[in-house]
């Protein structure tokens, strides 16, 4: 998960880094450090804990430091070892020449470090990274070349990678490889940047390439030479990334996650633009290129993802079904790659993330590939591993998220569902054209419908305020909103660190309903439709327990005020479409909590915008 970024030019390196680093806190932030060369000897600065302390550290050698051009920095999310200043990145080797920075996790690094230490390395770090120093310098003491020395190390160790190495020996270059971890090169005039995810370099450069699995790229400040791991010459394509530097800006909200929020009507009317035109023409999907044969004779669909895009891949379960009349499975990625998955030709697999960088997820589209699937792409970076991965693909347009708990990424995948459901279901001819148009209106009217809870968020604060301090929450919902109560259960773990717990309503009474009391809040998602008494009904039974009640609703029912203590009211909207209006103040309510509580709600402890390891 960790964050990347390498400079190499004319500029001062440190403050390329830092800037960069302070663009990837959102891929971890349990420690920070940097690797300098200056005048021919490689610095290291460290610190644990945020990127701030980092800063400090570097200001009180800033003079010493910041005439150097080149340099790699690293932002942390723990894997092995604790976060501590020494666990943090670059490591470096015995004699300190060598400095490393790692996305990943090298499986064999047990292996690795028995055998450097026999043959007289001595470890200082906890960390799987540190064996990479070691045998990238022993190499290079045999080759005296830092890209072959890379290469040759690079033979010997399995597991998912992206790395930058500098040597101090080598006072102007940049070494960088990955495998099955994101890396991508920035292009300037006479400097290089090397990065993780492109807000790391988007404000220096939109001119990039991104390395494939087992490329190594050597980088001077005017050159660029890229070869495989069997020392071939590769050439590859100059993109012009699709980011701007604004998108990384708070807006004047106090966090990112709350502007992610606000942001979600002009993300439903991005996802729409171009593929729902009007409600008489058909959606259209143009990078979808599975055979409307195809489609029409497929039986079974499997649907992979993690966390919230799960969730949201449930939803979608729901509507194919529902549109479409075919099976479908969803499953998480984590637990579909280690068992035996019964997949084939005639199976469509949908793998989603909003990263497009979800190692269990891209496992899983691989073996799926490998067995004959067709292979779709639900994700919000289409420059990823997974959509370049994909045979098919439904590029979600969420824009760039920062925040780690993902909000306006979830409302992108749920209507990319909707329209795929929709472009299925008039495929294969299963829907009556009035049933379609009257969906199609509601989708087009949606971002009107979510303006309007936007802008009348007291009730919300307000209910809030009122259960911030309850170490427990239990959400409930039926049919499609399912889904909906264990992602805002998710939300509220996420970022308060209250233990919140989504639950199908039916199945309160099924050995949950036994934790209730006065001192457990119960969340019903109320919306009109198939099951609105059915929900209400196990209301009343939670109610009847002592359970302090909440409800999220479309109804304007004046006697749910005798069950719900808060009532937080949301405009009518059809049952099918009920999980997008209801998931926004499900979202804002943890925010508030958390915001009441006083969390970091962007940087959430233990977790990373994007989990690249198994």
């Amino acid at each position: 998960m960790c964050g990347i970024v390498g400079y190499i030019g004319k500029s001062s390196a440190v403050d390329v880094l830092l800037d960069g680093l302070t663009s990837l806190e959102y891929r971890g932030y349990d420690s920070a450090g940097i690797a300098i060369n200056v005048d021919g000897h490689v610095d290291l600065y460290k610190a644990k804990g945020k990127l701030q302390n980092l800063k400090l550290i570097v200001d009180k050698s800033r003079e010493h430091i910041e005439r150097s051009t080149i340099g790699i920095g690293h932002i942390r999310w723990a894997t092995h070892g604790a976060p501590t200043t020494v666990n943090a990145h670059p490591h470096s080797c015995n004699c300190g020449r060598v400095a490393v920075v790692h996305n990943g996790i090298i499986e064999t690094y047990k292996e690795l470090r028995e055998k450097l230490e026999s043959e007289g390395c001595n470890f200082r770090s906890q960390t799987d990274t540190e064996t990479v120093a070691h045998l990238v310098a022993s190499k290079f003491a045999q080759t005296q070349d830092l890209t072959e020395a890379v290469r040759l190390a690079t033979l010997e160790i399995e597991g998912a990678y992206a790395l930058c190495v500098i040597h101090q020996d080598v006072k102007n270059t940049i070494v960088a490889t990955r495998r099955n971890a994101p890396l991508i090169i920035g292009i300037g005039q006479g400097e290089h940047y090397v990065a993780s995810d492109v807000p790391a370099i988007i404000q220096y450069t939109k001119k990039a390439l991104y390395l494939d699995d087992n490329q190594i790229a050597t980088l001077t400040p005017d050159t660029l030479d890229i070869i495989d791991i069997n020392n071939n010459p590769v050439v590859q394509k100059v993109e012009v990334l699709p980011w701007e530097p604004v998108a990384l800006s708070k807006m004047g909200y106090k966090h990112y996650m709350l502007k992610e929020i606000h942001e979600q009507p002009d993300v439903v009317r991005n996802v729409l633009s171009g593929k729902l035109k009007a409600i008489d023409e058909q959606i259209n999907l143009s990078e979808v290129t599975l055979d409307r044969e195809k489609i029409r004779g497929l039986n079974r669909i499997q649907i992979v993802a993690c966390g919230t895009s799960l969730h949201a891949a449930m939803v979608g379960k729901y509507l194919i079904e529902q549109f479409c009349e075919i099976a479908v499975d969803v499953e998480a990625s984590s637990e579909y790659i280690y068992r035996k998955t019964i997949t084939d030709e005639n199976t469509l697999v949908i793998g989603v993330s909003q990263s497009g960088e979800t190692a269990d997820t891209i496992t899983a589209v691989r073996l799926a590939k490998k067995k004959g699937s067709h292979i779709l792409i639900v994700t919000n970076r289409p420059d990823s591993t997974m959509a370049r991965e994909a045979d098919s693909l439904v590029p979600v347009n969420a824009g760039i998220e920062v925040s780690v708990a993902a909000t306006k990424s979830f409302m992108a995948q749920l209507l990319s569902f909707y329209l795929l459901a929709i472009y299925m279901a008039e495929i294969k001819g299963l829907m009556k054209k009035e049933e379609l148009e009257k969906i199609k209106h509601e989708l087009i009217v949606l971002p009107q419908k979510l303006e309007e809870i936007l802008t009348n968020t007291e009730d919300i604060k307000a209910c809030a305020r009122k259960f911030s301090s309850f170490k427990d929450f239990v959400f409930i919902a039926r049919g499609i909103n399912f889904p909906t109560a264990l992602e805002g259960a998710l939300k509220l773990k996420e970022i308060s660190y209250i233990n919140a717990t989504g639950y199908s309503a039916g199945e309160l009474k099924h050995g949950p309903i036994a934790m209730l009391d006065e001192t457990m809040p119960v969340l019903a998602i109320l919306m009109s439709g198939t099951v609105y008494e059915k929900i209400l009904s196990n209301a009343e039974e939670a109610k009847a327990r002592n359970a302090r009640m909440i409800a999220i609703t479309d109804s304007t029912d004046e006697k749910l005020g005798n069950i719900f203590e808060c009532i937080i009211r949301v405009p009518h909207i059809d049952e099918l479409l009920s999980p997008i209006a209801a998931i926004i103040p499900l979202q804002l309510l943890a925010y508030y909590i958390a915001e009441f509580l006083g969390k970091d709600v962007d940087q959430p402890r233990n977790l990373a915008k994007s989990v690249t390891v198994e």
